[in-house]
């Protein structure tokens, strides 16, 4: 073996090969269709990425996509009819960001069997799984990530593999199936060459390297840098899926973070007003387009003990309209531009500490975007999610209907992944 290179086949010679994920599987096809991203001074692939994000997602043989790669841009919309696969893109996504926070596979693919390819063959050891990946920008280069799982008997991670412009920096490999560890070998340069060791089947091998690299020669270092890369990128996603039946009801006063289903959005929206004025006076603004009626200000009652209650201020004379009275469409209006004009101060996440938070890009993930909205408001929620992606901090990942997804196609900055074909 090279010295400073790991051997590609480490990763090959014994996980799951292509064959028996998927016999019908085609290599590094493209299932969906992408408007193309604006182009700037620079073309898309001279984009230098000061801030860790995810580019392009590999879905090479999961649930009903095969060969798939899909590139992601600031904001990333996919759309199709039902059952093309709008949803699983967004859970693999979000698999690999649990994962990337130091999760178990169980905790990220909590019903992996219904993973496993249509018409995937078991091999002689009755084992399938699938496979998926993504490449993740940032000051260390394109870094790309690919997982072969076996989700059948076991749940384990057989075979991973980190690398940058070719050169494989860890490869991972199940050399005995009786015990719940893979084999793992990262790049150390120097006369070692690459360093052999252990690791659990069950856990991202890039997320635990940070603990395990000394960074002590070039090798090292160059493996640390990717590493901490893939890792910053995937721990600062927040997935969320507004819930309007949680919503209506006041909350206790809490910490002020927002959760997935924004619940406490009534909580949060009381710390904005108190902390956060500029972004507070922004998502005013928006309620005036999203939220039927006079809007003169979000307003809460927060009495000394009790529950938290939001409201529309209507103005002098009117009565205020509580946040349960409002339509499905208008909270999960709020709750989403909510998302978009804030940070991860404010939402219910553990972003990576290894970067200061201004070097770091919140990716939002939202399956069914538009879901209750109309017209009007979608139009509004675009237009945020353009002011708030177009400066780099935020990206949108989202799954959208035919109707969005139509007016968004022409919008500069924003990309429409097709699932019809």
């Amino acid at each position: 073996m090279d010295a400073t290179t790991l051997d590609a086949t480490t990763l090959d010679a014994t996980t799951l090969d292509a064959t028996t994920l998927d016999a019908a599987a085609p290599d590094a096809t493209t299932s969906g269709a992408a408007t193309p991203l604006p182009d700037p001074a620079a073309p898309p692939d001279a984009t230098v990425h000061h801030r860790p994000a995810v580019t392009q997602l590999r879905l090479s043989a999961y649930a009903s996509h095969r060969g798939a790669v899909f590139p992601l841009g600031p904001v990333t919309l996919f759309a199709g009819p039902s059952g093309s696969g709008k949803s699983q893109a967004l859970e693999a996504y979000g698999a690999l960001a649990t994962l990337g926070s130091g999760a178990t596979l169980e905790q990220a693919f909590p019903d992996a069997r219904a993973l496993i390819p249509d018409r995937a063959v078991p091999d002689a050891e009755r084992r399938r799984g699938f496979r998926i990946g993504c490449t993740v920008d940032g000051p260390a280069g394109p870094v790309r990530l690919d997982l072969a799982v076996q989700a059948e008997p076991t749940l384990r991670i057989v075979g991973e593999r980190l690398s940058v412009d070719g050169q494989i920096l860890l490869s991972t490999a199940l050399r005995d199936p009786g015990r719940r560890s893979v084999q793992a070998a990262w790049l150390t340069g120097g006369a070692t060459g690459v360093t052999r060791a252990p690791l659990p089947d069950d856990r991202l091998g890039t997320a635990m390297l940070p603990l395990r690299v000394a960074g002590a020669t070039a090798g090292q270092r160059q493996v640390l840098a990717a590493a901490e890369q893939v890792v910053v990128a995937l721990r600062s996603v927040f997935p969320c899926d507004p819930r309007p039946e949680r919503m209506r009801a006041p909350v206790p006063p809490g910490w002020g973070r927002l959760l997935g289903d924004c619940a406490n959005l009534a909580d949060v929206l009381r710390r904005t007003r108190g902390e956060c004025g500029t972004r507070h006076t922004l998502l005013t603004e928006a309620a005036r387009t999203g939220c039927a009626g006079p809007v003169a200000a979000l307003d809460v009652r927060a009495p000394a003990e009790g529950p938290v209650t939001a409201l529309l201020d209507r103005g002098p004379g009117r009565p205020g309209t509580e946040l349960g009275r409002l339509g499905a469409g208008e909270l999960r209006f709020l709750a989403l531009a909510l998302v978009l004009l804030t940070g991860p101060g404010v939402l219910a996440m553990d972003p990576a500490a290894e970067l200061l938070s201004a070097r770091q890009a919140l990716t939002v993930l939202a399956d069914g975007l538009d879901r209750d909205l109309d017209r009007r408001q979608s139009a509004e929620l675009l237009r945020l999610a353009r002011l708030a992606c177009g400066r780099g901090h935020v990206r949108l990942v989202a799954s959208v209907g035919e109707a969005c997804a139509a007016a968004a196609r022409d919008l500069p900055g924003v990309s429409v992944v097709d699932l019809s074909a």
